[in-house]
């Protein structure tokens, strides 16, 4: 009984296989029916089959079996040869004429087609990218065969593909209304992505030159190489200026530079060599093996493509790595830099596969790296757009520092120290010009007895009135200050001693003039005493000038105070 069923399942599991093998070897490409309406064929199956030897003539490439697929090819980077097979048959009473789109043809090396009726060949027609003669069937980046069926004609077309790399391609068919229209909406997703990168580039350049930063560089480099990159990639450059084939095989280079600035972007951005030298020396040995694959692809570009895939998945685990130590040391830019670097590295890997022939052909998957590009681009904009309003803060942070530590925090005037250094700075200025200079000191008359008798509350207001007409009477071009608990200071530049005593008279007057209420009752009015003086042109110094105001300042107090004194020898 055993070995009746171990024969009965042999047999079963030979059938099984042999069917299996068969439907396999024996299965039908459907065909593709015209019968006259509009053609618009963007979604249908056809066969394909690798040529291993990438040697093999069309006489025995269409005897080889052809496994049925989408339209859409990726198959990866050991298929350089492929071979595709399209089934057409006109039921239609007049003849047809249709356009064999390949919209990637411009990344290919070479484009064959084959014509075949009743077994016999009919027709052959080749596409070098290197060989400007066979060019007329390119439009616009496009490779476009015209095939013209006959009415009842059944027609086998063979492709034949070959790559300089990666073998991915699409095949679409059309009427002649239905290819114009392809034709004219080629590359217009891609011109708006390269459009957007260019705006930031510019917008980064400009924020270099006038920061010096360098993440605003790298970042601006990082856009121009990726910009570049979807540029040649995705058909534009080709569109734009006819370029494909041999001649552009190494300006897939910029791929390789796009990292390279997007890690000089992180070291930068996260000052990694000052704060985590791990993860800088990690960044640096990556940026080391890209800059290392570059300079070979300038002499084997295709090896160097084939390694370009393992070097971005190192590139984007250590970039990853780096960015969630970051994150676990609370930086305040690496959440930001996590989400778009996290976005690019998913639809990278997406066109990763795709390129490897791993998954399917969309859009997707076959535009991933310009997608993550794109979306990187935005989302470290909003970096770029942090680090500017961090560093503007902190300027902020430093101009109130710094007008803290030059002002007096009651009458908000400079003070003595602000008011000194920017002083001597006027006078080092004016020693060419040998222009007047004046100085005067203005001091409060018996503030000490106001003090006393109605509080420092009511002596604070009567400096802080003091420091208002101050503001309100001297020039532009003044430089006034605190100088001491009740003295001011003047430095009047471009003035003669006379009109320097003009000022202070009006200053002087306005004061006496004031009234500073204490209740309902009482009220409190001051006077000031101002000593004036010339500063030396020939050998400036502002402090032998403020002690010539000085004495002339007691001088005002012994004749009588509320008055204003010219210094005189």
């Amino acid at each position: 009984m055993t070995t009746t069923y171990r024969h009965l399942f042999s047999r079963t599991s030979l059938i099984f296989w042999l069917w299996l093998l068969s439907s396999a070897t024996f299965a039908t490409i459907p065909v593709q029916v015209i019968d006259g309406t509009a053609v618009k064929l963007e979604q249908f199956q056809m066969g394909y089959f690798v040529d291993p030897t990438e040697k093999m003539p069309f006489s025995e490439a269409r005897q080889q079996v052809f496994e049925v697929s989408s339209n859409r090819l990726s198959l990866g980077i050991n298929a350089n040869t492929a071979w595709a097979k399209i089934e057409l048959k006109n039921t239609h009473s007049s003849t047809v004429k249709l356009y064999l789109h390949d919209p990637y043809a411009y990344h290919n090396h070479i484009l064959e087609l084959y014509e075949v009726v009743d077994g016999d060949l009919i027709q052959t027609r080749t596409l070098d990218m290197d060989r400007r003669e066979t060019l007329q069937w390119m439009y616009r980046g496009s490779a476009v065969f015209d095939i013209a069926l006959p009415p009842k004609q059944h027609k086998t077309l063979y492709i034949k593909s070959v790559s300089f790399s990666h073998q991915w391609f699409t095949l679409n068919i059309y009427d002649e209304d239905q290819s114009k229209r392809a034709l004219l909406s080629l590359y217009t997703d891609i011109a708006l992505l390269v459009g957007m990168l260019l705006a930031l580039m510019i917008y980064n350049l400009l924020l270099f030159f006038s920061s010096r930063l360098r993440e605003h560089f790298f970042y601006a480099c990082y856009l121009v190489s990726g910009g570049f990159w979807i540029a040649l990639t995705y058909g534009l450059l080709a569109n734009l200026f006819d370029v494909y084939g041999t001649m552009t095989l190494k300006w897939h280079l910029s791929l390789g530079a796009m990292p390279i600035f997007l890690l000089l972007f992180m070291i930068h951005i996260f000052e990694t060599k000052k704060n985590y030298p791990v993860e800088h020396w990690a960044l640096l040995l990556n940026i080391t093996l890209l800059v290392a694959n570059s300079i070979y692809g300038l002499f084997d570009i295709v090896t160097a493509l084939h390694y370009a895939s393992t070097l971005a998945a190192i590139m984007m685990v250590i970039s990853l790595s780096v960015t969630l130590s970051m994150l676990i040391r609370k930086h305040p830019m690496a959440l930001f830099f996590l989400l778009g670097h996290g976005l690019f590295v998913f639809f990278s890997t997406l066109s990763v596969l795709f390129y490897k022939g791993i998954i399917e052909f969309n859009y997707i998957n076959s535009h991933g790296v310009g997608i993550g590009i794109m979306v990187e681009a935005l989302v470290l904009s909003l970096i770029i757009a942090y680090r500017i309003r961090l560093l503007e803060n902190l300027k902020i942070a430093q101009v109130e520092l710094k007008l803290l530590a030059s002002t007096d925090s009651l009458t908000q005037l400079f003070n003595r120290r602000y008011f000194s250094n920017e002083a001597n700075a006027i006078l080092e200025k004016n020693k060419r010009a040998k222009e007047a200079i004046t100085v005067a000191v203005l001091d409060i008359d018996f503030f000490k007895k106001i003090n006393d008798t109605y509080g420092h509350g009511l002596g604070d207001k009567v400096i802080i009135r003091v420091a208002d007409t101050l503001r309100a009477q001297c020039r532009r071009q003044d430089l006034f200050a605190r100088y001491g608990g009740e003295e001011f200071v003047i430095l009047m530049p471009n003035t003669y001693l006379n009109e320097a005593y003009t000022l202070a008279e009006r200053i002087r007057q306005e004061l006496e003039n004031v009234v500073i209420p204490i209740d309902q009752q009482q009220s409190v009015s001051f006077t000031v005493s101002i000593g004036i003086a010339e500063v030396d042109t020939e050998t400036p110094d502002l402090q032998a000038a403020i002690n010539r105001a000085d004495k002339a300042l007691y001088k005002a107090k012994n004749n009588g105070r509320n008055q204003s004194q010219r210094f005189s020898l």
